[in-house]
């Protein structure tokens, strides 16, 4: 694979100017005819779409089996009458659509080319229940500018923290490469990782466990390597810094319907709820593909999983791959499960709440969420009822847990931080509980699948996928669905989707130097 710098091409489009291009497969411009090749892609999310989305723009004849009744994957959404009647939409929960995600705005750009349904936040604000907070709204976005402004305006570093640190110990922070950054830290967590370089407590807790978080693990399960490169990915590699996007919609209304009718003009099948139960290659290199009603052949295969949908797939398919691909994916973990609470208020909340509020220290309550403040459906239900749409998330609970308790704990916790909900009514509320996001945990990044299998005819994408780029979340999701569709169209000959990310190394010569002082 091939990286290349295009400072201006870059800056023109509104990437940072030091944003890395993956150069597409070359070949003919697209599929015509009859003769184009049949492809599945099993997965509707967001590696899914992104996947189905490139196949189908080159002419491949694309079916898209997704199990669920919508599209979106762990950003899907469904409608949900309340007790005064209203409809309104149910969603797993806010996603922050930060600059750096190239390619995913890429995607979306298919359907919405100034990405008008996205809108801006204007911080991103932390909250310790120690009475700490911090903001990156007036930290510089240039690194290492980024790094030293946040230092510099956190209440959390002091001079003696600073003085106590162990600067050798945080040298690889300096130059994140991938994959050499799994090489050097996937066997220890993200918490013994922060002790080592005596990271401030404080920091630690409030910036670095909110980051963490982010991946639904507690810190102590997290693999070191995940949590470094998201440190480059916001502060030391790229220059688009922790300020992002949210919709302005709900999911399906602002990307996901506009998309499948996208991807339909294109001549894609959309199957959803319709589960594929098992994959058997066959003689001529094509692949047979069956679900609960029919069994059909396809030359060429994407799965678009979760790690626990890849793994019984797999399991369920035991022609599928090789022994050793087979047991890595058999090793493949899931993170804990997550709560996502919503709350319709009768009465607002205070006016200088913002949209989205990390927290920490708050029990199991990991971030609260205004939505009125941003998304459209919520905000024309506050204006009716002059009440308030709230929402909040926990991560990483225990699967033993009490998930009655822990709903009413985070409810507690909101009254904590926002008191005046202390007095407000429960006009109706939701609670989506869900376990299906991937863990990192140490030392599994060896285990995780590549974009390409032993099988040419079938490739891997999804947010776990190793793609041996700079990327993570979300982002990592659709780079990797046009790199599964990019390995099969290069084998048929056919032009890719040229990629971006941020750089793949640090950024500043002097700290790449500083870093290379580590490896002696």
């Amino acid at each position: 694979m091939t990286f290349l710098h295009s400072p201006g091409t870059g800056h023109r489009h509104g990437r940072d100017r030091r944003a890395a291009v993956v150069p597409a497969p070359d070949g003919r411009a697209r599929f015509t005819g009859e003769a184009a090749p049949t492809a599945a892609v099993v997965g509707g999310g967001i590696a899914g779409l992104a996947a189905a989305t490139l196949l189908a723009e080159r002419g491949v004849r694309v079916t898209l089996h997704e199990s669920e009744p919508s599209l979106g994957g762990r950003l899907s959404g469904r409608p949900t009458q309340l007790a005064d009647g209203t409809t309104v939409t149910m969603s797993r929960g806010f996603h922050a659509f930060f600059r750096q995600y190239y390619n995913l705005r890429g995607l979306l750009r298919r359907v919405d080319p100034g990405l008008d349904s996205l809108i801006r936040l204007p911080d991103y604000p932390l909250r310790h229940s120690s009475g700490l907070h911090d903001s990156f709204a007036r930290v510089p976005r240039t690194p290492p500018l980024s790094a030293m402004g946040f230092v510099a305006l956190s209440p959390t570093f002091g001079l003696r923290d600073l003085a106590r640190m162990n600067p050798r110990a945080a040298l690889p922070l300096l130059d994140v490469r991938v994959p050499e950054v799994y090489e050097r830290l996937d066997s220890i967590s993200a918490h013994d990782f922060l002790a080592r370089i005596r990271f401030p407590e404080a920091a630690h807790h409030l910036a670095f466990e909110v980051f963490s978080r982010s991946f639904f693990a507690d810190p102590r399960e997290l693999s070191a390597a995940e949590l470094v490169l998201m440190f480059h990915i916001y502060f030391l590699g790229s220059s688009e810094g922790l300020l992002f996007d949210v919709p302005d919609e709900p999911f399906p209304t602002a990307l996901w319907d506009p998309l499948h009718r996208y991807l339909e003009g294109h001549g894609t099948d959309v199957r959803t709820q319709t589960p594929v139960r098992q994959v058997r290659p066959r003689p001529d290199g094509g692949l047979d593909l069956t679900t609960d009603d029919r069994t059909t052949r396809y030359d060429a295969l994407v799965l678009a999983l979760d790690s626990g949908g890849l793994r019984r797939v797999v399991a369920a398919s035991p022609e599928l791959g090789d022994a050793d691909w087979r047991a890595g994916i058999d090793r493949l973990r899931t993170a804990p499960p997550f709560l996502v609470s919503r709350l319709w208020l009768d009465r607002p909340v205070a006016y200088d709440r913002p949209g989205f509020l990390g927290t920490s220290g708050y029990g199991p309550l990991d971030n609260v969420s205004v939505l009125d403040r941003w998304e459209g459906e919520a905000a024309r239900w506050a204006r009716r009822t002059r009440g308030s749409v709230v929402e909040l998330h926990a991560y990483a609970v225990a699967p033993d847990a009490d998930r009655g308790a822990v709903q009413a704990e985070v409810l507690r916790q909101l009254h904590r931080i926002y008191p005046e909900t202390l007095s407000a009514r429960i006009v109706d509320e939701r609670h989506e509980w869900r376990a299906d996001c991937p863990m990192f945990p140490v030392g599994g990044y060896r285990d995780r699948p590549g974009v390409r299998t032993p099988d040419p005819a079938v490739t891997v994408a999804g947010d776990m996928v190793r793609t041996g780029l700079p990327v993570a979340l979300m982002e990592r999701a659709a780079t990797s669905g046009f790199l599964a569709a990019n390995a099969l169209l290069e084998r048929w000959g056919v032009r890719g989707q040229t990629l971006w990310t941020v750089p793949r190394a640090g950024r500043s010569a002097v700290l790449r130097r500083l870093a290379a002082l580590g490896d002696g």
